[in-house]
């Protein structure tokens, strides 16, 4: 187009008489005519030179071309023969295309202005036009695909560009991928492109080798470059993107087992699951057939299999293959349906519906969840309407019944149900198809919608005034059940309680739930909306349901019950003139026992008067000494195997791995080769592997064997740390997968000790945190401790039911009103009691200051004396209360030696009283020694003038030993010996109390005031530990290693899996420190501390502890009148701390991690400063003890496992065996 052409047209038969006339050629562009004039010479019209040119924005247009003869006739066009008009430079963008175009049009590249076009058009005097034969210049690459493939090369790499060679010859040897540092290349792997693949000028596809071979090779194996295009040695392409060569692998398959009949839709995780340009999956032997790949996973569907079997998963990238080994995909038992049938299982006898969809369907079967996602679906009309079903297990699976379209449905004039096909798609099973085409099935049974009723009153308003609200309908009942009905009034919910055929029943919430808006708020200005949803989509709006009284006309009560009232108000009259005169003549005993009931009921209100308003200055009132008592320095620490042996083996006392193995000397030999040889085998990680996971597959191995064997092993690898850290992160990350794939919440994660693996994770944090603990945390826990100790004994504690008048738990409050008096007893201890302890007491012959009262017993008055004489000392290496004696030094009258019971205790019929200071009226400042009991000399003093005549005896006469603080199993102190039942503040009868004793004891809810008291005092030092705990860097010390280093593989894990919540992270991490560790040791100080813990002490950090617990939740406690104590005291405290754990777990988060060079270094000092602690050998043998318990099956998982066969690990277990059993010295 744009320049001048001659046409010439070839014709015949042109007869003499026409070619004497005048030739015009016609051309019709785009609508408008032109003509030139023509000549004829010979059989050919030759046209005269004529521009052509058109506007329409497309490559080229016909023009319809005739010749007329004399001035207006047309010669014969029988081949409709038109003329094409083009234009080069919009029938091609580049110069490849432009050269590829057909020789007819004679386009070129014109180099001047980057445009195709024809010679003439080109300014061939100063620039060069390219004709057909040449090769056009700067050829670029602008896409390649795929962009990474496999080590192993043979990915086919799809090049797309311009100008890429025009022929294949051109780029036959010159695609490659180059390996680049700073634009430098250091190497080039070629690419060998497919001949019958090539797109001239435009595609490339050329097969990758593999790099393996180039030495200059990175050491991880991984190079990158672009692509780089050849043509012709002149000219060279580069892609912008590059090309990877990487390492696919494989982490995981999701499910793990599918039906034989296959189909499963199998999910492949792992890292480049998109590498290479062709991928091929297998399960076993068998393809499965790849739908879909992404670079974090494969999605393909199995082939069906002719038998039961297990295969391991294996993915072909190219030429690269890779094997998932952790474990295999299961081929199990195809699904079999038994029976289909509407609402809870038993009855209803066939499968129902509506069209709306959504009411629930039972299936019953076996196998039923072996597949992952079944499906319902009903058949009408050639078209299948699916709907998803739930397994609840292998027998039983819920489905909803599909939606149908009505237009789609024909019911009858009747109530008969249209009958349609239906089946289930459970992958490729196909007997489960059709299921109502096999015998026994009956079809499904589609019903109408129901249909509900507004409510008929004014405005649709109804008056709510019985317990049950009725709503009327039409079929209602015909394929629904009353769990596919949810009525919802306003934001709560009317439960329904039956369902027939045209009235549905529900009973309403108590009071008025408040109204929705339309954004779903509530709403408590407005009446609630009563809306019926029958399935997933049917809702209907019923009316308003309001509570209130209705006013008005409507609300008047009818003549006859009006007439009613009236007349029994005029017998009620009379019956009132009555009772008057009858009371009138009993009126003087009236006003008797009237009087003698408000003055009991006026002592009962000044007492209960009296108990809050004490409560309530105890509230309010700030002990401030408490903090000045209690010092931080003398923290009695145990040494860190002690603290470890707790842990470890709490119910242990003197564990043997602290003592030298005890064997016969003759077998010691051959024993400790045997055992060096089951080291050995320890240290290697796929049989400590293999021997846990088969110990743990076993039935008979129970829950106290697993906290063992988890002990033991980490007292093994005590000095090997870092080999049980990879150890633990092995077992943690088998324990989430199997978490994952299993039924449970992933939020159930660690939560208990029921794996090796968990209880192995509590020994961790147990020997890497006890630095921590000297440095940090262990003081603000000791502090809390002391000033829980301290605060008790503030106040009467009983010491046979460790009930305190200062309590945090509810259970160990004493509820009756105990009259006491605070004093100062001075206490000394005797010199010759010094060879009991190698710690000196509190000053030397000095009278220690002991705070006590009146109601303490003799033992709990030696107990406060040791204290305040050791005090901070180690309570090992103090003397025991219970070889001690306290002697009273009474003036001039003599010394006198207490007891807890003596000749002179009260009984009471059944029931003696512990001795108390009161009893034998010890006064304030009285001086107290403690001697040894072997030392105590017989006192017959008799102090009647002190004693109101009693007659106080020596220990000859009184019990061998107090009677012990532990925690009671029984209210009741019974002596079977004697048969007395001792009691000390609270006397507890083993019934209720009686009627007749109540008015001595007050409301016992009263006192519960008292926890609130002393949880105020003791807030401080409750908030002094919480932070501690919760922070990244306090008191001068930075986060431990360890806890950044678990968190971070927590946190790698759920991102592994795919785990969004971040609700499930935290719970993982709650559950994995605070839980697991913190909480122990809240609960037990004397796990840290050399220290004793009384039961009202105990009950205290319980409460402690399970507000340290609640702080760790995700879940919002819901609190009411009947929550405990323990819950409601912390309520208003909760919320706080439940900041301080979210941003303590951030605040980890969003430090940097820390490298393996550091973790390792750690690891290795905290092996060399505590490797020596325990006896490895008699921690293997205990460990062998299982080995050889479970010998034939753990030689049958060696045996089965191909990294056990290359280290032949069973026969080195046979031969661990044959030692120690004396049988082999080899």
């Amino acid at each position: 187009m744009g320049i001048s052409k001659r046409i010439p047209v070839k014709v015949e038969n042109i007869q003499p008489f026409i070619a004497s006339t005048r030739f015009v050629c016609q051309f019709n562009i785009e609508g408008r005519v032109k003509q030139v004039n023509a000549q004829l010479l010979g059989d050919i019209i030759y046209c005269d030179s004529m521009k052509f040119v058109y506007g329409a924005p497309t490559p080229n247009i016909t023009a319809a071309f005739a010749v007329i003869w004399e001035g207006s006739k047309p010669l014969d066009n029988p081949e409709n023969i038109h003329v094409l008009v083009y234009r080069c430079e919009n029938m091609s963008e580049n110069c490849g295309l432009c050269l590829e175009l057909p020789e007819k049009y004679a386009c070129g590249w014109c180099q001047e202005s980057n445009m195709c076009k024809v010679q003439e058009q080109c300014d061939h005097h100063t620039t060069k036009w390219l004709e057909r034969t040449q090769t056009c210049p700067d050829p670029q690459i602008t896409e390649i695909f795929p962009t990474s493939g496999p080590w192993e090369g043979g990915t086919n790499i799809s090049i797309k560009g311009i100008n890429l060679g025009r022929v294949f010859k051109d780029i036959q040897n010159g695609v490659v991928i180059s390996q680049e540092v700073h634009s430098v290349s250091l190497a080039q792997i070629p690419c060998i492109p497919h001949e019958h693949l090539y797109v001239k000028t435009s595609r490339i596809v050329c097969e990758i080798e593999s790099p393996r071979n180039l030495t200059t090779s990175p050491p991880s194996g991984t190079i990158s470059g672009p692509v780089v295009v050849k043509v012709l040695n002149d000219y060279i392409a580069k892609s912008k993107q590059n090309y990877s060569f990487v390492h696919p692998r494989i982490t995981s398959i999701n499910p793990s087992k599918g039906p034989r009949s296959g189909g499963t839709r199998l999910m492949i995780w792992g890292l480049h699951m998109d590498a290479g340009s062709h991928a091929e999956a297998y399960v076993g032997g068998m393809p499965c057939h790849i739908i879909n790949r992404e670079p974090n996973v494969v999605e393909c569907n199995t082939s069906a299999s002719e038998k039961f079997h297990e295969g391991k998963v294996r993915v072909k990238f190219d030429k690269g293959l890779r094997l998932f080994d952790d474990y295999v995909f299961l081929y199990v038992e195809d699904p079999i349906i038994d029976h289909v049938e509407s609402g809870s299982a038993g009855q209803k006898g066939v499968p129902r519906g509506i069209p709306s969809g959504g009411i629930t369907v039972t299936v019953l079967g076996k196998n039923l969840n072996a597949v992952q996602e079944p499906m319902m679906y009903i058949a009408l009309d050639g078209e299948e309407h699916y709907s998803r079903c739930i397994p609840d297990s292998a027998q039983q699976m819920k489905c909803k019944s599909p939606t149908i379209p009505k237009d789609k449905l024909r019911f009858s004039n009747g109530d008969g149900p249209m009958d349609l096909e239906y089946g289930f798609r459970m992958d490729n099973v196909q007997r489960v198809r059709d299921l109502s085409a096999t015998k026994g099935f009956p079809k499904f049974q589609m019903f109408p919608d129901p249909e509900y009723f507004q409510f008929t009153e004014k405005d649709q308003v109804k008056y709510y005034k019985s317990d049950y609200l009725t709503i009327n309908g039409n079929n209602l009942d015909r394929a629904c059940q009353e769990s596919d009905v949810i009525v919802r009034i306003g934001t709560s919910f009317c439960n329904v309680t039956s369902l027939s055929r045209v009235q549905l029943t529900c009973r309403p919430p108590t009071d008025q739930p408040p109204a929705q808006d339309k954004n779903g708020n509530p709403d408590r200005s407005k009446i609630p909306q009563v809306i019926v949803e029958v399935g997933d989509k049917l809702k209907f709006t019923i009316g308003r349901l309001s509570y209130d009284v209705p006013a008005g006309p409507d609300s008047a009560l009818p003549r006859p019950i009006i007439i009613g009232v009236s007349a029994l108000g005029a017998f009620l009259l009379i019956a009132v003139i009555f009772i008057l005169i009858a009371y009138r003549r009993k009126s003087t005993e009236s006003s008797r026992v009237l009087k003698t009931m408000q003055e009991q009921m006026d002592v009962l209100e000044l007492r209960v008067a009296s108990e809050c308003k004490e409560a309530f200055a105890e509230l309010q009132t700030e002990m401030t000494d408490l903090t000045s008592d209690l010092t931080a320095g003398g923290i009695p620490f145990l040494d860190y195997k002690a603290y470890t042996m707790k842990v470890l083996f709490p119910s242990a006392e003197d564990h043997p791995v602290l003592k030298e193995m005890q064997v016969d000397p003759v077998k010691k030999q051959y024993m400790e080769k045997g055992l060096w040889q089951f080291g050995q085998l320890v240290m290697n990680k796929t049989f400590l592997l293999l021997f846990i996971r088969t110990l743990e597959s076993n039935r008979y191995f129970s829950m106290r064997d697993r906290v063992s064997v988890a002990s033991l092993i980490m007292v093994t690898l005590q000095g090997r740390m870092e080999y049980c850290t990879d150890i633990l992160k092995t077992l943690l990350a088998e324990l989430i997968e199997k978490c994952i794939e299993g039924k449970s919440h992933p939020k159930l994660l660690l939560r208990r000790t029921e794996s090796v693996a968990e209880k192995m994770l509590s020994a961790w944090f147990t020997f890497l945190l006890y630095k921590f603990l000297r440095e940090c945390a262990g003081e603000p826990l000791f502090v809390l401790y002391r000033a829980i100790k301290q605060q008790v004994d503030k106040g009467p504690v009983d010491a046979i039911t460790s009930e305190a008048r200062y309590s945090l738990s509810e259970e160990k409050l004493i509820r009756q009103s105990i009259d006491y008096k605070s004093m100062t007893a001075y206490v000394s201890i005797a010199q010759l009691s010094s060879y009991m302890t190698p710690m000196e007491p509190f000053g030397e012959n000095c009278d220690a200051p002991v705070k006590v009262l009146d109601c303490d017993t003799v033992s709990q008055v030696k107990e406060k004396g040791l204290d305040a004489i050791y005090k901070n000392t180690p309570y090992s290496q103090r003397p025991s209360k219970e070889g001690l004696d306290l002697e009273w030094k009474a003036g001039n009258t003599g010394r006198l030696i207490l007891s807890d019971e003596d000749s002179t205790t009260k009984g009471e019929g059944e029931w003696k009283r512990l001795n108390t200071l009161a009893h034998y009226k010890v006064g304030d400042g009285a001086s107290l020694t403690l001697v040894p009991k072997q030392s105590s000399m017989y006192n017959l003093s008799i102090m009647s003038e002190k004693m109101d005549k009693h007659k106080y005896e020596t220990l000859n006469f009184s019990l061998k030993t107090s009677p012990p603080l532990s925690r009671a199993t029984s209210p009741l102190n019974h002596d079977p010996e004697t048969g007395y039942k001792y009691w000390h503040l609270v006397k507890h009868h083993d019934g209720e109390n009686k009627e007749g004793e109540r008015g001595n004891k007050m409301v016992s809810e009263i006192y519960l005031t008292r926890l609130l008291a002393t949880k105020g005092t003791l807030q401080k030092f409750v908030d002094d530990l919480f932070e501690t705990i919760f922070s990244t860097a306090h008191r001068g010390s930075a986060l431990p290693l360890a806890i950044k280093y678990m968190f971070d593989f927590l946190d790698d894990q759920a991102l592994q899996h795919g785990i969004t919540d971040p609700e499930v992270v935290h719970t993982w991490k709650s559950n994995s420190l605070p839980l697991r560790f913190w909480v122990n040791l809240i609960k037990n100080p004397n796990f840290v501390f050399d220290i004793v813990k009384s039961n009202i002490v105990d009950s205290c950090l319980s409460v402690v502890a399970q507000t340290f617990m609640d702080a760790c939740s995700t879940s919002d406690h819901r609190l009411g009148k009947d929550s405990p104590s323990s819950k409601l005291l912390y309520a208003k405290d909760i919320p706080v701390y439940k900041d301080w754990v979210e941003r303590y777990y951030q605040d980890i988060k969003n430090m940097p991690a820390i490298s393996d060079q550091d973790m390792n270094a750690m690891l290795a000092e905290e092996s060399r400063l505590h490797a020596h602690e325990f006896n490895t050998n008699v921690a293997l043998h205990e460990l062998y003890k299982y080995a050889y318990k479970y010998t034939d099956q753990l030689i049958q998982t060696l045996e089965e496992d191909e990294f056990s066969q290359k280290n032949r690990l069973a026969w080195k277990l046979n031969q661990v065996n044959a030692i120690m059993n004396g049988e082999s010295e080899a």
